[in-house]
């Protein structure tokens, strides 16, 4: 049943200079690429600056859209016409709901914190102003997505999104396996961004109209086929930006960018764009069950599979990527779910937003202190050295796992008893899938806990590998100076925000989940959130079993991995199940397999088609008619007397020919 939405009224007062949330972090983007090195001195300030001022301007919005009545909360804000093409005008306008500006203050709070973490993260790095160029360019693209009041606006900025990964992924240009991971996520966003394209291409066809008040005022007087096909191909647009299932292979090879970059675009931003899509065009799924039936497998599935692969990487950043995946497969579940699952769906993406850029920002202090290290075997005993990291990493830690009372405990059990709702049948699987995850959580982040933290220090029998991105060299390699890890605590710059963001892991889910402050906040846009009726087990138990199985997988890593010597090389042999999870459950192998090697073949035989078919029919003629013409010219040999006699001849037939006609 569609969701009866409120009225869309014109912006007004403060909303009139919205565009400036866009334009700040765009006008310092431009100045820094456009500017050179003569803004290498300054330009990490006026990134971080543009930021800034787009963040305290969301507030300003944030606070005045608050004083308003709930239906007068949707506003749009028209500002020019962008392009007219027969019956197509396409207006360049933002909508101002409660939705987009909850995003704009997670892109903008969040931005400001990194922008501010990368200044002393990237502060010896001679490339830093095109970093920050290329970080405003991502805020700037993420903003024009969320704030978008149509189809086409949403596709500039997903495609200004996807621009903006690629180039921060493959900042390190000189790193091959840098550069590799760049594609690799440019292309599978672009076959993610193909069904998004295509979804609109069906609106627009059907109802001559890409606006989102037109389309979700209308969308009922689509066929159920059409509305499922659009809701689908929504869901492979999302599947590529958020890296779900069949398209997540490329988020952890993303780890490859600075630590920030993993932080900004893979834990609080752009991997929930796709999370924003579902919710935005709610309108659509929930006229059609088969789409939304969809999009909760799709996160079930997701979830399970970042769990386990999550579980035997020693990389740090990679485990927390595929926490990442893990955790937006639970945002997927939610928002599949429909009334009832919108709302903790989005309370899960903003304060996974909090602990899971405090956690990425401690692993780049982490790394900060361990001379670029990331392999979890090669630390120990951390926590002595760099006690500030460790605190604020243990609370977002701690927020992840769903301890008690700290964020991620209010948001992933809403979730969790959302999925166990409904039918029996499909309440077990995904609520069971979902409590099955919540337990891998807790294994794999105690994992990382205590090989990193923890334990005897093993890096002080080591010595820093020179590259320690490359593969190619073993952990043994030391470096060309025979140095020794000095763990030291960041500056600052880095641990100011690590802090911030630690003290929203603790306290940001209690906010706003009690009394329904986001659902409340958020039903204009979304609409009313619906209780859950029935469940397969009591949502009043739901809380305890999660912590149950979060204390059993919390236990499990320490007698597993706590009360052993970790060695430092990775044991050559290992079961099947670890073999399978450190080859990400062999999807880079049906990629491969599926598409990418008969995609090569398909190439290749339409190229020989081309060369010998198309090419050769072309060509064929060609030699045909030169060749003729080659021997029909040897008989004009300029001699009268064989003119005569050719002239002869032929009257000779035509006589013949006339006189067997006329002769009985």
């Amino acid at each position: 049943m569609l969701t009866e939405l409120p009225p869309v009224a014109p912006a007004t007062g403060a909303g009139t200079a919205a565009w400036l949330l866009v334009a700040l972090p765009a006008l310092g983007a431009a100045v820094l690429f456009l500017g050179g090195r003569r803004t290498d001195r300054w330009g990490h300030l006026l990134g971080t600056a543009t930021v800034l001022a787009s963040f305290v301007y969301g507030a300003v919005l944030f606070v005045s859209t608050l004083a308003l009545p709930g239906e007068e909360r949707v506003r749009d804000l028209p500002l020019y016409e962008w392009f007219a093409s027969g019956s197509l005008s396409v207006e360049f306008g933002l909508r101002l709901d409660p939705l987009s500006l909850t995003f704009v203050l997670l892109i903008t709070g969040v931005g400001s914190l990194i922008h501010i973490y990368s200044v002393g993260y990237m502060a010896h790095d001679e490339n830093r102003r095109k970093f920050f160029a290329m970080l405003n360019l991502f805020v700037a693209s993420m903003l024009v997505l969320v704030l978008g009041n149509g189809f086409l606006t949403l596709y500039l900025g997903w495609e200004g999104v996807g621009l903006a990964s690629y180039l921060l992924i493959g900042f390190y240009v000189q790193r091959p396996l840098a550069a590799s991971a760049a594609k690799k996520a440019f292309l599978m966003n672009r076959v993610g961004d193909v069904g998004l394209a295509l979804a609109i291409f069906i609106l627009f066809a059907q109802l001559g109209t890409t606006q989102y008040t037109e389309v979700f005022a209308r969308i009922g007087e689509l066929s159920p086929g059409a509305i499922t096909a659009v809701a689908l191909l929504l869901l492979l647009g999302a599947c590529g930006k958020s890296g779900q299932f069949p398209l997540q292979a490329w988020l952890p090879d993303a780890m490859e960018g600075p630590t920030p970059v993993s932080a900004l675009i893979h834990a609080a931003t752009m991997v929930t764009a796709g999370v924003y899509l579902v919710a935005r065009t709610h309108p659509i799924y929930d006229l059609t069950p088969t789409g939304q039936l969809v999009v909760t497998i799709v996160g079930a599935v997701t979830l399970l599979i970042g769990a386990i692969v999550g579980c035997a990487y020693d990389d740090i950043k990679k485990v927390l990527a595929y926490s990442t995946v893990s955790q937006i497969g639970y945002m997927m579940l939610a928002v599949g779910l429909g009334p009832i699952g919108y709302a903790a769906g989005l309370a899960h993406l903003l304060t996974h937003g909090f602990f899971k850029a405090g956690l990425f920002l401690g692993a780049g202090s982490v790394m900060h202190g361990m001379a670029d290290e990331t392999d979890m075997r090669r630390f120990g005993g951390l926590w002595r050295h760099m006690p500030i990291t460790f605190a604020t990493f243990t609370l977002g830690y701690l927020a992840l796992i769903g301890f008690p009372f700290l964020s991620g405990f209010y948001s992933k059990d809403l979730i969790i008893e959302a999925a166990l709702g409904g039918p029996p049948v499909r309440g077990w699987l995904l609520g069971g899938a979902a409590l099955l995850a919540a337990g891998l959580t807790a294994f794999y982040m105690t994992r990382l806990m205590l090989m990193t933290f923890f334990g005897p220090e093993r890096w002080r029998s080591l010595t820093p590998r020179s590259t320690p991105w490359d593969p190619a060299f073993e952990a043994s390699t030391p470096s060309e100076h025979g140095e020794h890890y000095h763990p030291h605590e960041s500056p600052a710059s880095m641990t100011v925000p690590m802090i911030v963001l630690a003290i929203g892991s603790v306290g940001a889910g209690a906010f706003l989940v009690i009394g329904e402050r986001l659902g409340g906040w958020l039903e204009p846009a979304i609409g009313p959130v619906r209780e859950v009726e029935e469940a397969v087990i009591p949502t009043g138990l739901v809380p305890g079993i999660a912590s149950v199985l979060m204390l059993l997988g919390a236990g499990i890593a320490y007698l597993t991995v706590g009360r052993k010597p970790v060695p430092v090389e990775r044991p050559a042999r290992v079961a099947l199940p670890v073999r399978a999870a450190r080859a990400d459950l062999y999807a880079n192998a049906i990629n491969e397999g599926l598409i990418a090697r008969p995609g090569l073949w398909l190439s290749r035989a339409l190229v020989y088609l081309d060369n010998r078919g198309v090419d050769g029919a072309v060509n064929g003629t060609a030699a045909l008619l030169g060749g003729a013409s080659g021997r029909a010219r040897r008989t004009q040999t300029g001699f009268v007397r064989s003119y005569a006699l050719t002239m002869l001849g032929g009257s000779i037939v035509l006589v013949a020919a006339l006189l067997a006609v006329a002769l009985p």
